[in-house]
């Protein structure tokens, strides 16, 4: 896969301020990776080897599904499939181990091509973050305005910071990062708490007041889960 197809510059990532930054850098990441395999890099040779090799997870199905090109999307089965049953599912000799087989079951239903390109482009753009914290004053600015940062993507910001940041910044970064999700967690207590409220009897009426807490259940599982 081409470098470029993995590039996002980190400034346009933080700039709109809305969600959880790395959310945004890993929907844009797989956003480009999908419509990429899903074009004319579909019958790249070195492409369908991984793609045939790695399959796909269910989130980055559902993707997949929704770029409308089913025959792209069936072709990629076919062959992927194909290399399950040779690899997996063929008779083999009668004295081959039984752990054998299950050990490559379980690797072939645990792997996602995807997610491997984008975990991959992550690695290298979390270095950029890193490097930008330490050497940009505006930027650290930046990262604190965020509305927040999800729960898994602080614990891996914070894991990460630990071997790929100066430790004159990292207790630095590590409080930004908690700070911004503490403040948000709170906030989504608040209006979860007022969501249950609402179903009190005493709150019903057609001048019941919801405030933000409508989409509070929605909010609340991407806070969790960043999905």
């Amino acid at each position: 896969m081409r470098e470029s197809i993995l590039t996002v510059p980190i400034s346009e990532i933080f700039e709109p301020k809305d969600g959880c930054p790395i959310c945004r850098m890993r929907d844009v990441l797989e956003k480009r990776t999908v419509e990429y395999i899903m074009g004319a890099a579909m019958m790249e040779p070195d492409v369908r080897i991984e793609t045939n090799k790695l399959g796909f997870c269910r989130t980055h199905f559902e993707q997949m599904l929704k770029q409308k090109n089913r025959l792209s999307l069936a072709l990629m089965l076919q062959t992927h499939i194909e290399t399950l049953n040779r690899e997996v599912f063929s008779k083999r000799g009668i004295f081959e181990p039984r752990a054998k087989k299950q050990k490559e079951l379980a690797k072939k239903s645990g792997t996602c091509f995807v997610c491997s390109k984008v975990d991959w482009a992550m690695e290298r753009l979390m270095v950029t973050v890193f490097d930008m914290y330490q050497n940009s004053k505006e930027f650290r600015a930046l990262f604190s305005e965020q509305e927040y940062i999800c729960m898994p993507h602080c614990r891996m910001l914070c894991e990460l910071a630990q071997t790929g940041m100066d430790k004159r910044y990292r207790q630095d970064f590590e409080d930004a990062c908690l700070s911004l999700s503490q403040k948000y967690s709170q906030s989504l207590y608040e209006d979860v708490t007022h969501f249950c409220n609402m179903f009190d009897y005493r709150n019903s009426g057609a001048d019941a007041d919801w405030g933000n807490s409508r989409d509070s259940i929605e909010r609340a599982i991407k806070f969790l889960t960043s999905r």
